[in-house]
């Protein structure tokens, strides 16, 4: 394993534990997490491998090797961390005294900027290897917790929980059907090749960036709706055409989004429960038009991937993610695969947009050891 053979040439020894977690792609339910919403993530095949040894003196040596220059990262402090590093060093720091330096190699696969959540995945390797080697006895959603702890309060993202926790908890061949209040989760069998259908990951290869921008600017607008309300969060609103007659602006288009978004979530796991997964289609379309037009975090490129899917044989799609770029999602018949594709590309040559790139998913494990 590269990672292991590269922490060894790095630190002069190998590693006391390795672990996996993986990216995630949200089949429906965006922007609902930090509204004590429903959301239904699954596991990507791809994500981020964390080869680990801690260290008593307090120092964290980082090295990646998707690094450009191939050296080791190292810390004497916490507050030296900066770019990549501030993931990893966020969650020593949320462990505290629990846990002292560490010396970690890291190696990942998830396609960056496609909104596949590289950052989530990265977190909860190192947090569930560190858990591993100091015998804290954290489980699955702790960790997850912990992970989202460290983006808000180190990072400075003011994300929900669903991409940590699906990063944590997802099991193979099945979406995470997750309360986000609550924190109750159960998995829900997404068998698609059963019924002759693939997930297609169009990444649009346009690069986003949330961190204090956009993104923390619907939260706040969603939290200010709710005050406004009277409601503790926009999960809590019974009556829809009532909230919206007292709010005007962005504030009414997101309380709508939040609303309906969570009635999809719903019924799509009802579908699911069913069987009647090639039914799913509609609701994935409801969901990129609310996301497009009331939340608006959509994008020319992920419209275009959007619409251009449809009209190639998909059954649904819609983006995913937290938008502004990234990645759009399509549930195609397998023998339509070759004709959603072609039918994007065509599309984004005719307007001079950057190839896109094709990633057919299937349900995949969280995070687990693996040596």
């Amino acid at each position: 394993m590269r990672v292991v053979e590269a922490f060894r040439a790095a630190f002069g020894a190998s590693p006391q534990t390795v672990w996996r977690a993986p990216g995630r792609v949200n089949l429906i339910g965006e922007h609902t997490d930090y509204n004590d919403g429903f959301v239904l993530p699954f596991a990507v095949p791809w994500g981020v491998t964390a080869a680990l040894t801690p260290r008593t003196d307090g120092v964290i040596r980082l090295l990646s090797l998707q690094s450009a220059d191939g050296e080791p990262v190292v810390m004497e402090a916490r507050e030296d961390s900066r770019g990549w590093t501030r993931y990893v060093v966020g969650v020593l720091a949320m462990l505290g005294d629990r846990v002292a330096g560490a010396d970690i190699a890291i190696d990942g696969d998830v396609p960056q900027g496609a909104g596949l959540s590289s950052s989530a995945a990265l977190e909860v390797a190192v947090a569930s290897a560190l858990n591993d080697v100091h015998g804290l006895g954290m489980t699955p959603m702790e960790l997850a917790l912990l992970s989202q702890k460290a983006e808000n309060d180190f990072v400075g993202m003011p994300c929900g929980i669903m991409d940590q926790a699906a990063s944590a908890l997802c099991e193979e061949g099945h979406a995470l059907f997750l309360d986000c209040r609550s924190l109750g989760s159960r998995s829900i069998p997404l068998d698609l090749a059963a019924h002759g259908l693939s997930m297609l990951i169009i990444d649009t290869q346009v690069h986003h960036e949330h961190a204090g921008g956009e993104y923390a600017k619907r939260r706040a607008e969603c939290e200010s709706a709710a005050r406004k309300l009277g409601v503790p969060a926009l999960r809590d609103v019974t009556d829809l055409a009532g909230a919206l007659a007292r709010l005007q602006g962005d504030e009414r288009k997101r309380t709508e989004h939040v609303v309906t978004e969570n009635h999809r979530v719903e019924a799509l796991v009802g579908l699911l429960r069913a069987g009647a997964v090639t039914e799913i289609g509609a609701l994935l379309n409801a969901s990129h038009l609310s996301l497009r037009d009331l939340y608006e975090v959509s994008s020319p490129e992920l419209d275009v991937a959007v619409e251009a899917a449809l009209k190639g044989g998909a059954r649904g799609a819609r983006m995913t993610g937290g938008g502004f770029g990234g990645s759009a999602i399509a549930l195609v018949p397998v023998e339509r695969l070759e004709n959603v594709q072609e039918s994007v590309s065509a599309a984004y040559a005719e307007r001079g947009y950057h190839a896109p790139r094709f990633l057919p998913a299937t349900p995949a494990q969280g995070a687990h050891r693996i040596a």
